[in-house]
């Protein structure tokens, strides 16, 4: 998928009323006109909607900076939020240094992050992966449908990559067989379905609704395979901060709040369980 990338023009988007007392990573807080410390907040400049994407405006938007304001709210004017965008690397090198105090991109847990970085408890959301099959294929709607089946090529590494290599490890006899190239294209796996090359493709769901946004193929979501927690990273100092915004997305998770934040940008709630999510898969193809 070519996801947008934000013009950095609009680098630098701050909430209004907001006095920045310095520029460094060592200068101590900036304080608003109201006296709540500044956080600033790394934002991916490869939008991915509805997760993040920009208005017409160049202002962001999507789930991520619902959820943000929602937590604002729940921090009683103690933080504001100052949004930054930039490449997902420098974001996490900026965190690090602490010249963020966190970023927000959906990101994974894995071993290599968590020695790096204070990750958010809990979730603030799920990433939804999907088996993308051809409208007039019934009977492909779980890993163990593929048996026979032709899958779309993967590239060698990444989330979608480690989720099926860990159903193949959890079922040799069922293992699903994986065509690999390094930078395969979405869009032409999802036309190469459309055209009959491929039985199905595996995606993130994200990823298919915009892309076929675009495209409007005779394709569809076949099944809901997995939900994959994503989390906020802090820099490693910032434990106060984190454990401010780990209290307000629990109470944000327990009002419904977030529920209702995921039926808004993603039409259904993530938050539910993978067979009540494919019960409502329709949704999916705007039926």
């Amino acid at each position: 998928m070519k996801r947008k990338k934000v013009s950095t023009f609009a680098a630098v988007l701050g909430l209004a009323g907001v006095i920045l007392a310095g520029c460094s990573a060592s200068d101590e807080k900036a304080t608003s006109e109201n006296g709540a410390e500044i956080v600033k907040v790394a934002l991916s400049d490869e939008v991915n909607p509805p997760f993040l994407s920009t208005n017409d405006k160049n202002s962001p938007i999507g789930y991520d900076i619902d959820y943000l304001e929602e937590v604002e709210k729940k921090l009683d004017g103690k933080y504001e939020f100052e949004y930054q965008f930039g490449e997902e690397e420098s974001n996490l090198i900026g965190v690090s240094t602490n010249k963020f105090d966190f970023a927000i991109n959906w990101f994974f847990k894995n071993p290599e992050r968590e020695e790096k970085f204070l990750y958010g408890d809990p979730e603030y959301g799920y990433s939804m992966t999907a088996l993308i099959t051809r409208q007039d294929t019934d009977d492909i709607k779980t890993f163990e449908d593929l048996q026979g089946k032709k899958l779309a090529p993967m590239a060698p590494s990444g989330g979608l990559r480690t989720i099926l290599n860990s159903y193949n490890e959890n079922n040799p006899d069922k293992a699903v067989e994986i065509d690999t190239i390094e930078s395969p294209s979405n869009a032409d796996n999802l036309k190469g379905l459309a055209e009959g090359k491929y039985d199905a493709v595996f995606l993130n769901v994200s990823t298919f609704n915009a892309i076929q946004e675009e495209l409007n193929l005779d394709i569809k979501v076949g099944g809901i395979v997995s939900k994959e927690p994503v989390f906020i990273v802090y820099n490693k100092k910032n434990e106060e901060l984190q454990q401010a915004i780990n209290e307000a997305t629990k109470e944000l998770k327990e009002d419904g709040t977030l529920s209702e934040l995921a039926e808004k940008w993603f039409v259904v709630d993530f938050f539910q369980d993978l067979e009540f999510i494919n019960q409502e898969q329709y949704k999916f193809d705007g039926k």
